[in-house]
C-alpha cells in the first residue's frame, strides 16, 4: 500500500523559511522519482520541485528557483523541501507526489499517480 505523509507546514512571515518532509511507504526511492506539487486557492495544481531516482537531478518551477531546495534520503525513504525567502504567493497546500518514473521533469510536468494528504503553507505578515 502506497502512503505519503507530509509534515512541516505552517504560518510564516514573508522572507521566512520552512522545511517540508515527506515519508514514503510502498515505494523504494532508489527506483522512483519523488517531489512536490502545490495548489493555491482558485489556481491549478503545479509541479514545484522533483528529484530523480537515477542521478539526483532536480526540477524546479521558475517561480521557486533559487529559493527552494529539494533533497532526498533514500535510507529513510524521505524527501525534503527547504523553502527560503518565502513570499505571500507561495501560500498553498503542498502535496508530496510519487510515480513509477525515474525522471524528475517527467514527474513534475505530468500528473502523478500518488499524492499525500497535503500540508498547508501560509506566508503572511
Amino acid at each position: 500500500q502506497v502512503q505519503l505523509v507530509e509534515s512541516g507546514g505552517g504560518l510564516v512571515q514573508p522572507g521566512g523559511s520552512l522545511r517540508l518532509s515527506c515519508v514514503a511507504s510502498g515505494f523504494t526511492l532508489y527506483y522512483d522519482a519523488i517531489g512536490w506539487f502545490r495548489q493555491a486557492p482558485g489556481k491549478e495544481r503545479e509541479g514545484v520541485s522533483c528529484i530523480s531516482s537515477i542521478d539526483g537531478s532536480t526540477y524546479y518551477a521558475d517561480s521557486v528557483k533559487g529559493r527552494f531546495t529539494i533533497s532526498r534520503d533514500n535510507a529513510k525513504n524521505t524527501v525534503y523541501l527547504q523553502m527560503n525567502n518565502l513570499k505571500p504567493e507561495d501560500t498553498a497546500v503542498y502535496y508530496c507526489v510519487i510515480d513509477r518514473t525515474h525522471y524528475s521533469d517527467y514527474l513534475c510536468q505530468g500528473v502523478p499517480e500518488y499524492w499525500g494528504q497535503g500540508a498547508q503553507v501560509t506566508v503572511s505578515s
